[in-house]
C-alpha cells in the first residue's frame, strides 16, 4: 500500500547518476555515489555537510568502507582501494571495452560482490563478480545485462539480486559455508512503471527496492508481497539503504539524467526519518 510518507532532501545535489548510499558507522557517514560524475560523495547527518570524498577519475558504480578505513570502489576498469589519504591501487585490474562497474555491496563472506554492465546496456553485457579481500576474482553470473542491487537476508540464507531488464528482484538460497549462491528463482515482480535497481534488506527481513523510471521506492515482506510503497519526488530512483547512528533513517539516491522538466529534486540524496530498522553492513577487510 502507498504511504504518505514525509520525504526529506538530506543534499540538493542535482547528482548525473546518485547510486549506492552505504552507512560507514565508523566515521558516522554515509558514502554515496556519482557514478557519471566520477565522484564519492560522503553526507554527515550530524551536520548536513556532503563533501566530495573523491574525484576517481573514471565511472565509479560504488563505494563501500574498509575495516581499517578508506574505500573501496567498483569503477569502470576494476575494483579498488583507496587509502584514508587518498593513495589508489588497484585489487582487481578488470578492463573490458565497453563496460562498466555498476552496483556492489561487501557480503557476508568478506568479498566485494561486483556487478557490471555495458554502456549500451547490451544483453549480456554486464556480470556478477565476487572479489577476493586477496583480489581472486570468480566469476557468478556471466549473463547479466545490468547488475544492480545485491544483498543478504538478515540469516545470510538467502542473498537477493536484480538485473534490472527482467523486471524482477531474485533469491538464491546462500550456504555460508562456501560462500556460494544456488536455487536462483524469482522473488518478487516489479510491476510499471519503471524497473528494479539497488535494493537493501532490514532486519525484520523486508527487501526495499528502488524502482528506476517509477517514482518509488517498494519495501517488500519475505514473502515477497508488497508491504509499503514511498513515492519518491525524483522519477529515477536509484537505490536506498538505512543510515543514521541507530540505522533507522532511509536514504534514497536518484539521478538528473533521462529526467522529464519539472523534475527538480532528481539527482538529490533524499532521507525518510523513522522509515524501518536496517542492518549493519559490513565493512571490506582489505
Amino acid at each position: 500500500m502507498s504511504s504518505p510518507t514525509e520525504i526529506e532532501i538530506a543534499v540538493a545535489a542535482g547528482a548525473a547518476l546518485g547510486e549506492g548510499p552505504t552507512w560507514d558507522p565508523a566515521a558516522g557517514r554515509l558514502l554515496w555515489v556519482d557514478i557519471l560524475g566520477a565522484e564519492v560523495h560522503a553526507y554527515d547527518p550530524a551536520t548536513g555537510r556532503d563533501t566530495v570524498l573523491l574525484n576517481t577519475g573514471q565511472h565509479v558504480g560504488a563505494a563501500k568502507p574498509r575495516a581499517g578505513g578508506g574505500i573501496v570502489a567498483n569503477l569502470r576498469d576494476g575494483v579498488g582501494l583507496y587509502e584514508p589519504g587518498g593513495a589508489f591501487r588497484w585489487l582487481a585490474e578488470l578492463p573490458e571495452d565497453g563496460r562498466r562497474g555498476n552496483d556492489a555491496a561487501v557480503g557476508p563472506d568478506g568479498a566485494l560482490w561486483a556487478g557490471s554492465m555495458s554502456y549500451d546496456a547490451r544483453p549480456g553485457g554486464g556480470a556478477l563478480r565476487r572479489v577476493r579481500p586477496g583480489g581472486q576474482v570468480t566469476v557468478i553470473l556471466d549473463d547479466v545485462t545490468i547488475g544492480n542491487g545485491i544483498a543478504w537476508s538478515p540469516d545470510e540464507r538467502l542473498m537477493y539480486y536484480v538485473d534490472t531488464p527482467t523486471g524482477r528482484v531474485d533469491v538464491f538460497d546462500w550456504d555460508p559455508a562456501t560462500a556460494t549462491p544456488r536455487g536462483r528463482r524469482v522473488f518478487a515482480e516489479i510491476p510499471p512503471p519503471g524497473e528494479p535497481d539497488g535494493l537493501t534488506v532490514d532486519a525484520e527481513g523486508r527487501v526495499w527496492v528502488a524502482v528506476w523510471g517509477g517514482g518509488r521506492v517498494v519495501c517488500h515482506a519475505p514473502s515477497g508481497a508488497v508491504d509499503r510503497v514511498i513515492e519518491v519526488p525524483a522519477p529515477q530512483t536509484t537505490a536506498c539503504a538505512f543510515g543514521g547512528p541507530d540505522l533507522r533513517d532511509l536514504y534514497i539516491t536518484t539521478a538528473a539524467v533521462n529526467t522529464p522538466p519539472g523534475g527538480e529534486h532528481a539527482g538529490s540524496l533524499l532521507v525518510v526519518p523513522g522509515a524501518g530498522q536496517g542492518l549493519p553492513a559490513p565493512a571490506f577487510p582489505g
